[in-house]
């Protein structure tokens, strides 16, 4: 028997995968008041953009899927580069006030717009706690390398069979 793998459906796992953890994100902070820290709710942007980027690719035509699923490729690996960045650097600074996270979360207005979702609450060292033993930046980590392996194994899928 052959497994046939369809592209529409690996890109739909990909968003929900991106959406199960902006969703795991949610649920520890609203339900275990874990209290995210700038780059905690960039990294859930980053996670919700990947997601709209997935979808959209799945749904588009094949002309458009190569640019979208390229797209969100990038935005996996602008997550693994923002997860190291809160891990090895934020976490051991008392303020994240003015980080490019924050930046770009203000700037956007999203903290004001949906500030369930996007207020940082916490300075990045008290953001730092673990989950499971595992700091949550790289629980973040982890889900942005798998995201970067499937939407690079689809770009690969995508460029092979233009030519």
């Amino acid at each position: 028997m052959r497994l046939v793998i369809r592209l529409p459906q690996v890109l739909v796992g990909a968003a929900l995968l991106a959406l199960a953890a902006v969703g795991a994100a949610l649920v520890s902070q609203h339900v275990f008041e874990m209290l995210p820290c700038p780059w905690c709710v960039f990294q859930r942007l980053v996670f919700i953009v990947i997601a709209v980027l997935a979808l959209a690719a799945a749904a588009a035509p094949r002309v458009l899927r190569l640019p979208l699923v390229g797209l969100a490729a990038a935005m996996s690996f602008a997550g693994i580069a923002a997860a190291l960045w809160q891990q090895f650097h934020a976490s051991k600074q008392l303020s994240c006030d003015t980080t490019l996270a924050d930046r770009i979360v203000s700037g956007l207005k999203l903290d004001a717009l949906v500030p369930d979702v996007f207020m940082a609450l916490a300075s990045c060292a008290d953001a730092s706690a673990p989950l499971l033993g595992v700091p949550y930046a790289v629980w973040s980590l982890t889900v942005f390398t798998l995201l970067a392996l499937v939407l690079t194994w689809a770009l690969r899928f995508l460029l092979r069979s233009r030519s």
